[in-house]
């Protein structure tokens, strides 16, 4: 709380407090671009998109575009932003990730807490860094007295960072819309968590104020520890309870990248399905000699009975603008090709996989997306080694044991598309060059290394076993002593 203490001692003149300034960080934040930006990932991914708010208009009689609703105006999304957020999620975290540790104690009590649920959950929180810059993971002990993590979205996260390198905490908001009964009445109300190193305070945020929550309690400890006949103790982490993932050191999310390409692609079909509707009953229309007057009438005969009155030395004519469909599936594709390599993804479709796809070819597709992830692995490693100073003081205050400065490295195993005949081939003819477990870890067919050398080491024993029981049927005179069928 330092430089929180100093912006608001620097403000002091003006008589600020404490929960003034704070009020006054959530009014700021609410209206900033960064977390319209984290909003509208979280939206775009969810496939709401700026297209469904489109219009047509048409130029009025003063020069200025109005609005018309006579036209035809479909809203398509094809929603590549999302392709491309599953696409970087699954290839870094798709997989569970591997703990490789010493000491095998430590191990087995981290797989205990890495189970299936937190590989889901960290499955969430890239999914939160991709869409908002980064993600945050908050761990907290649950009814029952166990570890457990929740995620948050990076919308919901305002931070206060005790460096410039935004690396350590020092206090940090969340604010949450949350819907009550009010009598019979609905109504939708925010709710702020402040984080502290005394612990989580709860206020209600009305847009100015912040109200202390009486309901919820205005203030608690982030854990406690009950002994039996004694009083329960409220204790407090070292450090505050939040942890982040970041997408890169700039916090940028995926969506500043690649929106404009996004509303193109939606754009460009929706002008084509327009287009295509722009048929003799809705488009331009050239009469001679209309038996009538009002043209608004005529459209409407036209659209209702499909034909057209008119007299003897008249007739109707349309002006039709060809659609070349080519042109415009020319520009989705310039369109797609540039989303995949802005966003730094990887097309599946890519032809360097019809002709020859050997592992050079399949690694220059992974290349872009290669590079993203390295990026993300690094701020995820960093996250982890944050996580792992919680884990390590749940296991000491279990008497699980003291972990503080074992050797540790959690290792992604990214979900890449691989050549398995020339794999296993490299395989091979590493046999002497290579240990037995490394040639094991980059063979294709195994999902468990450790599983898979107990495996070897079972058919080893067993067929050294073999081996000397011929050995000893061949001393003593009677090779056939091994064999079930017997013989003469």
């Amino acid at each position: 709380m330092e430089r929180i203490n100093r912006l608001i001692l620097q403000g002091g003149r003006t008589g600020m407090t404490e929960n003034q300034f704070f009020a006054a960080e959530i009014k700021e934040w609410k209206n900033s671009q960064r977390r319209k930006d984290q909003v509208m990932g979280d939206l775009y991914y969810e496939g709401q998109h700026d297209i469904l708010q489109r219009q047509r208009t048409i130029i009025g009689e003063n020069g200025q575009l109005q609005v018309v609703t006579n036209l035809p105006n479909n809203r398509l999304i094809d929603n590549q932003y999302a392709l491309m957020v599953d696409q970087k999620t699954n290839y870094l975290v798709g997989k569970p990730f591997t703990v490789n540790c010493q000491n095998k104690a430590y191990a087995d009590a981290l797989n205990n807490v890495f189970n299936k649920r937190f590989h889901r959950l960290l499955k969430y929180v890239c999914e939160d860094a991709l869409n908002g810059g980064l993600g945050w993971l908050f761990p907290f002990y649950d009814k029952k007295g166990n570890l457990a993590f929740k995620h948050f979205p990076a919308y919901e996260v305002l931070p206060f960072w005790a460096d410039d390198d935004h690396t350590i905490l020092d206090s940090a908001i969340r604010l949450y819309p949350q819907e009550v009964w009010d009598g019979y009445t609905k109504k939708t109300i925010e709710r702020v968590e402040l984080f502290k190193a005394d612990g989580l305070y709860r206020y209600i945020y009305d847009g100015t104020d912040l109200k202390p929550d009486v309901e919820a309690g205005e203030h608690e400890s982030y854990f406690t520890i009950e002994e039996e006949g004694k009083e329960p103790t409220e204790l407090n982490w070292e450090r505050i309870p939040l942890i982040p993932f970041k997408y890169n050191k700039q916090e940028i999310p995926l969506i500043r990248r690649v929106k404009t390409l996004q509303d193109g692609i939606n754009t460009m079909i929706s002008d084509f399905e327009n287009n295509m509707q722009e048929d003799a009953r809705n488009t331009i229309l050239v009469l001679k000699n209309y038996d009538g007057e009002n043209l608004g009438e005529f459209r409407h005969n036209l659209s209702t009975y499909g034909a057209v009155k008119v007299r003897e030395d008249g007739g109707v004519e349309t002006l039709q603008v060809e659609i070349n469909a080519e042109n415009y599936k020319g520009i989705l594709e310039l369109l797609k090709k540039s989303l995949i390599e802005n966003a730094r993804g990887y097309d599946a479709k890519d032809d360097r996989l019809s002709g020859n796809p050997n592992q050079m070819n399949i690694q220059s597709m992974y290349s872009d997306i290669d590079l993203d992830a390295n990026g993300m692995e690094t701020e995820f490693q960093a996250a982890f080694e944050e996580l792992l100073w919680f884990i390590n003081q749940d296991f000491s205050n279990r008497g699980l044991g003291d972990y503080e400065g074992a050797e540790l490295q959690i290792v992604f195993n990214r979900d890449i598309l691989i050549n398995e005949t020339e794999s296993i081939e490299n395989c091979s003819k590493s046999v002497g060059i290579l240990s037995t477990e490394t040639i094991v870890e980059q063979h294709p067919w195994v999902t468990d290394v450790e599983v898979e050398l107990a495996r070897l080491q079972k058919e080893k024993e067993e067929a050294m076993a073999q081996a000397q029981e011929y050995a000893g049927a061949f001393q003593t005179g009677n090779p056939n002593q091994g064999d079930n069928g017997g013989g003469e």
